[in-house]
This record gives C-alpha cells, sequence and structure tokens, in this order.
C-alpha cells in the first residue's frame, strides 16, 4: 500500500521512510506541503499519509484543510499528524484542521505500526460504504435484468432533455419500443427465455443509438429511448434502423433461438417544456404504438411534432411612417405545423 510521507528535516524523513518501507509500504516522499498537496490531489494519490506539523510552503494543519476542502466524492485520505507539540491545545488543533490522529516525536515504531493499521482499517472500512453506497445508487437507477435505466431514471433523464431544449430549442424524440408477442414467448418457451430475449433486445437497442442518446426499460416488455437534437428528416429512418436492430437475426436463448419483433410508436418534439408536455407526448408516443400493432406488428408509427409557438418581427401599422425612434413593428405569433 502507498504512504505519503511529508517531511522536510532530511534525516528525521530518512528514518522514517525506511521505518515504513520495513512495514511493506510504498513510500512516496514530500519534502513540503505544496509538494504534499500535489500528490494528494494526483488520481493515484496516497491514501494513508504522515504528515510533519512544521513545513516549508505549507505547514501541516494548512495541508489538513486542503485535503479536506475536496469533493466529498473523493477517495478519503487518513491523516497522521506528526509533530513534537505535546499540549493538548496543539493536539486539538491538529485534529481540528482535519487530522485524523496525531503522534508526537520521535515516535516508538510499534506505536506508530499500531495507529497506521488503525488507519487502514478506517479505510477499509470506508471503501465498504462507498461500495455500499454505489451498489443502492445502482439499484435505484438501473434495471436488475436489462442494465438499462429503469423507468424512473429515464422518464428523469426525458425531463432534463426537454429543460435542455426549452433553453437551446433543439429537438427531441421519444421512442416507444414493444416486443411483439411477447406474452406467447414466454408461454411457449417459459420465462427464462423471455429474460434472455429482453436482456437481448436491451442490449441491442442501447447498440443502436448515439452516446447522447438514452435507452431505458419503460415497463415490462416497453422500452423508451430518448434522441436529442435529432434532424426531423431522419426520425422515421433512425427508428427503422432500431427496429431493424432487433429483427435482424434470431435471438439465442436457454430454450430455443427465438426470432423476435418490435413494434415503434415514436414522436417529435421541438423546444422544451415541463412534466405535463412530457406526460402528452408519452401519451401520443403510446397511441401511435397501439397504432402500430393494430397495423400488423413489425412497423413503425411516427406521430407529427408537436406544435411550437414563435414570434417574428413584422412591419407593424405605421411601419412606413418615419419617426424619430425608426420604423416600429409588431410582434405576431408563426404556428410551426405538424410534420405530418
Amino acid at each position: 500500500m502507498k504512504i505519503l510521507l511529508a517531511e522536510d528535516e532530511p534525516v528525521s524523513r530518512l528514518m522514517m521512510q525506511r521505518a515504513l518501507q520495513q512495514f511493506g509500504y510504498e513510500v512516496v516522499i514530500a519534502q513540503d506541503g505544496r509538494e504534499a498537496a500535489g500528490i494528494l490531489s494526483a488520481p493515484d494519490a496516497p491514501r494513508l499519509a504522515i504528515i510533519d506539523w512544521m513545513m516549508p510552503e505549507l505547514d501541516g494543519p494548512a495541508l489538513c484543510r486542503k485535503v479536506r476542502q475536496r469533493h466529498y466524492e473523493t477517495p478519503y485520505v487518513y491523516i497522521i499528524l506528526l509533530t513534537s507539540r505535546q499540549n493538548s491545545e496543539d493536539v486539538v488543533a491538529g485534529l481540528e484542521s482535519g487530522a485524523d490522529d496525531y503522534l508526537v516525536k520521535p515516535c516508538a515504531l510499534a506505536e506508530l505500526k499500531a495507529r497506521l493499521r488503525t488507519g487502514r482499517r478506517i479505510l477499509e472500512l470506508e471503501d465498504k460504504l462507498v461500495e455500499a453506497r454505489e451498489q443502492m445508487r445502482y439499484k435505484a437507477t438501473f434495471d436488475s435484468l436489462t442494465r438499462l435505466k429503469n423507468r424512473a431514471a429515464i422518464l428523469s433523464f426525458a425531463r432534463k432533455t426537454l429543460s435542455r431544449g426549452h433553453h437551446t430549442g433543439k429537438s427531441t424524440v421519444l421512442i416507444l419500443c414493444d416486443v411483439d408477442n411477447f406474452k406467447r414467448i414466454n408461454d411457449t418457451y417459459g420465462h427464462q427465455s423471455g429474460d434472455a430475449v429482453l436482456e437481448e433486445i436491451a442490449r441491442r437497442l442501447d447498440a443502436s443509438v448515439r452516446p447522447g442518446d438514452a435507452v431505458g426499460r419503460y415497463g415490462g416488455e416497453e422500452f423508451l429511448i430518448l434522441l436529442a437534437d435529432c434532424d426531423p428528416s431522419v426520425i422515421e429512418r433512425r427508428c427503422e434502423d432500431i427496429r431493424c436492430a432487433v429483427a435482424a437475426t434470431p435471438i439465442k436463448t436457454p430454450a430455443h433461438e427465438i426470432q423476435v419483433t418490435i413494434s415503434i410508436g415514436a414522436i417529435l418534439h421541438m423546444g422544451g417544456g415541463d412534466d405535463s408536455v412530457l406526460q402528452d407526448l408519452l401519451a401520443r408516443a403510446d397511441a401511435a404504438l397501439y397504432r402500430a400493432k393494430a397495423l400488423g406488428r413489425n412497423r413503425v408509427e411516427v406521430v407529427g411534432s408537436t406544435p411550437v409557438i414563435r414570434t417574428v418581427a413584422l412591419p407593424g401599422p405605421h411601419a412606413f411612417h418615419k419617426a424619430k425612434g425608426g420604423h416600429s413593428t409588431a410582434q405576431l405569433p408563426l404556428l410551426i405545423s405538424s410534420l405530418g
């Protein structure tokens, strides 16, 4: 395990370095506080640090405060402050600066080894807590079967996409996909094969979109895809590409190779919108999806874009009369019609 030793006095630094190496640590040396700060800010920084109180550039307590000001998601560094000061006020000041432990020089090697062992136990506990937190975050965001965004996460992404569209005026495409005859797949081949079908469809859908887009499991055998800033002229082709990505080859399952298709309902929206707009878009995409089902499945139905009101400057009633401030104009709304 790597450990930082920040000590400006050469003899003390060499003695401490040798002791730490005997304990089995990979020692990283800093000769002043600023150098130590740079080492601890690196991506592969040591998680253990022994820092002398008195150092040029940046003393031990100031270095502790600097380390503790970092973003909470950066790996925790266990810091032992090393000093010849022994009064309780100094101990309190050192610990309040962010140090985890405090050793008075010269320290016994057995005590140093024990303090470092305590630090390692705390770091191991910290790592376990971080891992548990990440697992909880993943479970709250991703579907356990398909490993796509779950319903809450994909809808949250949709809201953020619409919010960005409000500021940029760019388009958003919502695509609802439903696996055709999925109940028959479950009834014929079993739920294990049904799960394998959903996993593979999820993989193919995810592979068919751009990095800035998103795919989520909307519920059951339904998937929701968000295409951000998509050229309106290529929506049908994009949807066809997604449909073909699923239907192109049979899906291998524990029971059989199964030819699977999906039906798609899609809608384009220009600009932004709130949650009510999102619900309306989902309802219209869902209606298009059911229309695709009714027309024979394994097909795409695209709903025209939602109307957007924009205003442009047109000549007003006094446009051709010179005035002190120039010509006047009136703002008249133009209704941008749907794509059809």
